[in-house]
């Protein structure tokens, strides 16, 4: 009988194993918005974002309602890693009957107590009064908490009664009940917690990071700092968030059962709240004493001990302590001390019955630390999980009556989590007056956020645009427009507006055989791209310039490519076929027709010369004759943007708008030939290339440059110029970004305040690992830390979740502001043609737009709000400068077919 009672109060490894899962489970239903109702373990937000940096100085103020006592701790810190906290103590018992009485006395009660302390601690020149003394509330019953210093009382517990509280806050219930007295119109209430949260703020000082606790006393609970976007019942996304599991209730639901003994069947029953905390009942230490009780009563009538002896004392529930269990099982020599013990309950034990009744003492507390163990594992293997790691090491606040009194609790705690989850190393550290010095650390820390993200907000305030600033932009992007259209003002626009000759956008009849050449650097594209039915089929090969025939003269450059495409067409068995080309130039032209263009300057390495100021295609054309190459014959030129366009516009005929956003930004679209004073003729459209990476070149766009945007502007090759350009294209946000880390890391808001030499290197902070950065909601914290280790900074949690939040800020922006622009362009549209509502699709290119986690979202989500009656839709280009030049070609043969 014995040993079937040590076997049920045993637990396999195995089942141990499936009761992790199980809490896992449960924490992830408690977390859920959905069904965090039906979850036994809660998982309730305290609203405590971060731990103890070493940072906090100053006084803080505690007070802690008790069973029977106000507690009061006035708590200093030095900011010296909270290594020496000062500390002085005072005790108030509470008034018989207040318990049951008004919920305004108590609260007047507290406020009293805590007048009393302060009298007696400071002396009248010691302090002054305007001086602000913050107060952490430690109150021990069950709250909705909905801010840190917010919480409505579900229902009082522990004797207490106290009318017209429930339902209420009770911080603001304690504020209001300080505020009445005079003196202590200096004192806020800031925080309330629970002593589950105090153990792991105070584990969190003296140079340490704690992120778990652990209270193993009369009830059991753990709270951990979980990823904030997990926590779905707040709305807080970003960083971490401490959750009070509240596992007591784990089990409720009957994942228990199995392991749930006749002897915790018999204090469940005998409890006041049969069916629930059924977890705390098999771990807390107001229930072990009453488990051994049970189960020496069973053994008694199954005649396995006390035999000889009347056991009638044992039927008194609550006469078997813990302290007896405690006392019980830490001795470990020989049973005279167990003997002595049940004499004094007023049993007469024999030998064997004092070493079976230590035996089963042993095993109930044991299985208790094992059942603490379990739930910790679950802890430390959904941290693990959760931030993506492949091993967790962790830091583990303890306290109790169980952890304090039985000396193998630790050993246990330890080797049983290991043993579920061997991918976590958790350190346990004691804790020393959980309630009073963490209350302190929770105060102190919601201070030091609060002053922190005064001065975060004061940086990137400049940054962040307000609708009415988003409506001037557009609004000034629409006069430069107007401007650049207008024959009279084009030359001072910084918007030039510049006609590309393109009339009309595929409209799906377009079939044949086109050439594409892509120029715009060392290397350059030859295209073949054939036009069917049944759609789009390409063939390209990339041939390289020789840097001497770069720096040559423009006809040897002319004549390489001429070559090239020579061998790229009899590759293909084309060379007898005379093929429309579209030419993708990639340099400044000022184009004066669909097929001529006047370069205007060279750039990327090219210096060829008897070029600038000619006829790009006409020196194409020579070449040709040169060679005596009648294979081709080039009927376009075109820019990247107009590419992007038509290459969309085969796949959807309403796309009539074209964007970058990539390493530079720019937009064309189809304007009403009407409107366009630079070219003759008012019938029909034309594509506009709008080149508005310069607007803003004219200082219009001043108000919403910050310090960050004119240090960066300084620094380009074209200071002044492209200024719209460097606020939103991939070229420049990295800068920015890095821009502002610097005053912020010179603030002591980032990395301790220590600037690494390389944080300090130009475009050092590349505009990709902003992608990377902004790419998970959960927070991708080991890529964080990888891009931060190659800075060489030594970063936190915390300044990886602030570089975030930068990140977001200028990325938000430049799709913001691309949205005003974009704004302007079909509002205009949609004016031109008298519409109620336009319909239109923007083709799109670009790396930022493309690779951005957040970029396209945050554009159309604007655009929707600033153009409420275009229903614009976006598609992703591809091959703009290849594919898009092919079909600029297929146009223009297709209507010089109609014409004829």
């Amino acid at each position: 009988q014995i040993q079937r009672a040590l076997r049920s109060l045993s637990i396999p490894l195995e089942r141990l194993h499936i009761m992790k899962g199980h809490m896992m489970q449960d924490m992830c239903k408690g977390l859920s918005r959905q069904t965090h109702a039906q979850a036994k373990v809660r998982m309730l937000p305290t609203y405590i974002c971060s731990t103890p940096n070493g940072t906090e100085k100053g006084n803080f103020l505690v007070v802690e309602l008790c069973q029977s006592q106000v507690r009061t701790l006035l708590v200093t810190l030095y900011g010296d890693g909270n290594m020496s906290p000062q500390m002085v103590y005072k005790i108030f018992d509470l008034p018989e009957g207040i318990t049951q009485g008004e919920g305004e006395a108590l609260f007047d009660f507290i406020a009293q107590c805590v007048s009393q302390f302060l009298a007696e601690t400071f002396s009248s020149d010691t302090r002054k009064s305007e001086e602000r003394l913050p107060l952490g509330f430690v109150f021990p019953f069950s709250c909705r908490q909905t801010q840190l210093d917010k919480a409505e009382l579900l229902y009082w517990s522990k004797g207490f009664s106290c009318s017209d509280v429930v339902g209420k806050d009770v911080v603001q219930l304690l504020q209001s009940a300080i505020n009445k007295k005079q003196e202590l119109c200096h004192v806020d209430v800031v925080a309330l917690m629970n002593d589950t949260v105090g153990t792991m703020m105070t584990c969190s000082t003296e140079g340490r990071t704690c992120e778990v606790a652990i209270v193993a006393d009369k009830g059991s609970n753990c709270c951990f700092m979980a990823e904030a976007y997990l926590v779905e019942t707040t709305d807080e996304t970003s960083g971490r968030m401490c959750v009070n599991t509240e596992w007591g209730c784990f089990g409720d639901d009957g994942t228990l059962n199995d392991v749930f003994t006749p002897y915790d069947e018999c204090v469940d029953v005998e409890s006041n709240n049969p069916g629930e905390k059924r977890f705390e009942k098999m771990v807390g230490t107001l229930y072990l004493g009453e488990i051994v009780r049970h189960a020496l009563i069973a053994l008694t009538a199954e005649k396995a001990i006390f035999t000889e002896t009347n056991i009638a004392v044992l039927e008194e529930k609550g006469v078997f302590t813990m302290q007896h269990v405690l006392d019980i099982i830490n001795n470990e020599e020989g049973t005279s001390d167990v003997k002595r013990i049940l004499e004094v309950l007023g049993l007469q034990p024999s030998e064997r019955d004092c070493g079976r009744v230590q035996q089963i003492c042993r095993a109930v507390v044991g299985r208790a630390a094992t059942l603490h163990a379990t739930g910790l594992a679950a802890i430390l293997s959904y941290m693990c999980q959760t931030r993506d790691m492949a091993t967790l090491m962790v830091n583990v606040g303890v306290e109790g009556e169980l952890y304090v009194g039985y000396r193998r609790f630790e050993e246990i705690l330890m080797s049983v989590s290991r043993l579920l989850s061997p991918e976590c190393m958790a350190t346990l550290l004691p804790s020393r007056d959980g309630s009073g010095r963490g209350a302190a650390m929770v105060t102190a820390v919601a201070l030091r956020l609060a002053a922190q993200r005064r001065e975060v907000n004061e940086v990137l305030a400049p940054l962040r645009l307000s609708r009415a600033d988003l409506e001037k932009v557009q609004a000034l992007m629409r006069e430069e427009m107007e401007r650049g259209l207008c024959k009279e003002t084009n030359a001072t626009a910084s918007v030039r507006m510049l006609p590309t000759y393109v009339s009309h956008t595929p409209d799906g009849s377009e079939r044949g055989n086109f050439l594409a050449l892509d120029l715009g650097g060392t290397n350059f594209r030859v295209l073949v791209v054939h036009v069917t039915e049944e759609g789009i089929s390409m063939i390209s090969e990339i041939y390289v310039i020789p840097a001497a025939i770069m720096q040559g003269t423009g006809e040897a450059l002319f004549d390489h490519i001429i070559d090239c495409i020579i061998d790229f067409q009899m590759k293909q068995n084309l060379v007898t076929d005379m093929l429309p080309l579209g030419f993708t130039f990639s340099f400044p032209c000022q184009q004066m027709g669909l097929d001529k263009a006047l370069l205007l300057t060279w750039t990327k390495g090219f210096s060829a010369s008897g070029c600038v100021g000619q006829d790009v295609v006409q020196m194409l054309r020579e070449a040709a004759r040169r060679k005596q190459h009648l294979g081709m014959q080039v009927v376009a030129l075109v820019n990247d943007t107009v590419g992007t366009m038509m290459a969309c516009g085969y796949d959807d005929p309403k796309c009539e708008i074209g964007l970058i956003v990539g390493t530079g930004t720019n937009a064309c679209y189809m304007e009403e030939m009407r409107n366009v004073g630079t070219v003759e003729g008012d019938q029909g459209r034309m594509c506009i290339n709008m080149e508005w990476g310069a607007f803003g070149d004219n200082g219009c766009l001043d108000h919403i440059f910050t310090h960050f945007d004119k240090v960066v502007d300084e620094t380009t090759i074209n200071p002044g110029k492209q200024r719209f350009e460097k606020l939103i294209s991939g070229m420049y946000l990295g800068e920015i970004v890095r821009q502002i880390l610097m005053v912020m890391t010179e603030k002591q808001l980032l990395f301790q305040g220590k600037l690494s030499p390389k944080l300090q290197t130009r475009n050092i902070f590349q505009t990709k690992f902003l992608s990377t950065i902004e790419l998970s909601n959960g927070l991708a914290l080991r890529q964080i830390r990888a891009i931060l280790n190659e800075l060489e900074l030594d970063a936190s949690f915390e300044d990886s979740v602030l570089l975030r939040e930068v990140c977001q800020t200028v990325s938000l922006r430049a799709a913001q502001l691309c949205a005003a622009g974009l704004a302007a362009v079909v509002e205009k549209m949609r004016e031109n043609r008298g519409l109620d509502q336009l319909s239109v699709t923007v083709g799109v290119d670009g790396t930022l737009y493309k690779l951005h986690p957040r970029f396209s979202n945050n554009l159309q989500k604007t655009l929707k709000d600033l153009a409420p009656n275009c229903n614009v839709s976006f598609m992703l280009s591809e091959d703009g400068s290849g594919k898009g030049a092919a079909l600029v070609a297929a146009v223009a043969s297709r209507a010089a077919n109609t014409m004829e």
